[in-house]
């Protein structure tokens, strides 16, 4: 195994981010390697939260070559760190699923955030970045406590652009069964659209099983990424369960979703029912799956909703990718 080149900043192991380091060792003499990190987002410990492909220098990449190496990832997103076009941000990023680019997504922010600040790409000024994506420029908060980076980022605002009626034969399919809450489903969009449904409670959620089809169907009518469901607990490290179903994309149940958890916070705010304490309160996702995450939710005095969480490393290696247009990625 080869050492990481020269001028990187290797994962801290004084926070345990990096779990395993892999380096290959035959590639393509014409085609010169990048920096490539796998990361797990929202996750307290390596192999929980949602995982993330991250290229850190991206520079030379067209979109058909990041499109087509996220679909061989075949992760729920793969991002493409770049040199900021404005002076006001610290880095950009360029965020795909194996479908399709998206202009805003939460674990691929958090995750380049944190990413970014680990390989020097940049510097945070007083526990701040600014992130440039394609939905804008947005803010980034960074704690570092004993043993633990949280990374918080400030979600585009949402807003609600449909309701039951306008697609209420698919949604009828698509909740056949489930015992409903308080809110009315509602799709909402931050950058992605999804589809938001509160269940009775979290229980109700942890016991889903989703018709697959029936949540594919809604979602292309709605031009969604996804459908998302959640339910309040009174579990003592959690006020919410959330479970994200984006089966269009290829991705039957996404492990853990910050866009989402972003629209189910403003959702609540606007119904003025947020829980937790002084806007703030902590969401449980991926369990299911065995992934399980926490999204850490913050509505600002301003409105703006919040999401953080912890970053693992697991892969801190070397990819070789040629570019679509000829010259060499």
């Amino acid at each position: 195994m080869r050492g990481i080149t020269r001028g990187t900043t290797p994962c801290r192991p004084r926070l345990r981010h990096c779990a395993l380091a892999a380096v290959g060792t035959a590639m393509s003499r014409s085609v010169p390697s990048r920096r490539y990190l796998q990361l797990d987002v929202f996750a307290g410990r390596p192999g929980a939260g949602n995982p993330l492909g991250v290229v850190l220098d991206a520079s030379g990449f067209d979109a058909a070559s990041m499109q087509a190496f996220a679909a061989w990832t075949n992760l729920s997103e793969t991002i493409f760190l770049l040199p900021p076009t404005t002076p006001a941000a610290d880095y950009r990023v360029r965020i795909f699923t194996p479908r399709q680019e998206l202009p805003f997504a939460g674990h691929p922010s958090v995750g380049a955030a944190w990413a970014a600040l680990e390989s020097g790409q940049a510097t945070a000024r007083h526990g701040t970045l600014v992130q440039e994506c394609a939905a804008g420029l947005l803010p980034v908060r960074i704690e570092d406590g004993v043993g633990a980076r949280l990374v918080h980022v400030r979600a585009p605002r949402a807003h609600e652009v449909a309701t039951v009626a306008t697609h209420a034969p698919l949604l009828g399919r698509a909740l056949a069964g489930l015992a409903l809450g308080r809110q009315g489903p509602a799709l909402w969009n931050n950058g992605p659209s999804w589809w938001l449904v509160e269940l009775v409670d979290g229980s109700a959620v942890r016991a889903m099983e989703p018709d697959l089809a029936a949540i594919a169907s809604l979602t292309r009518a709605g031009d969604a990424v996804g459908l998302a469901v959640y339910g309040r607990t009174n579990a003592a490290d959690h006020q919410l369960v959330v479970r994200a179903y984006c089966p269009a994309d290829n991705i039957p149940e996404d492990p853990v979703t910050g866009s989402a958890n972003a629209c189910i916070a403003a959702q609540l705010a606007k119904a003025g029912v947020l829980p937790g304490r002084d806007g703030r309160y902590s969401a449980s996702q991926g369990r299911e799956l065995g992934r399980d995450g926490v999204v850490h939710v913050e509505v600002d005095p301003d409105g703006e909703a919040w999401i953080g969480g912890e970053v693992q490393c697991v892969i801190d290696g070397r990819v070789a990718w040629a570019s679509y247009r000829g010259e060499i990625a």
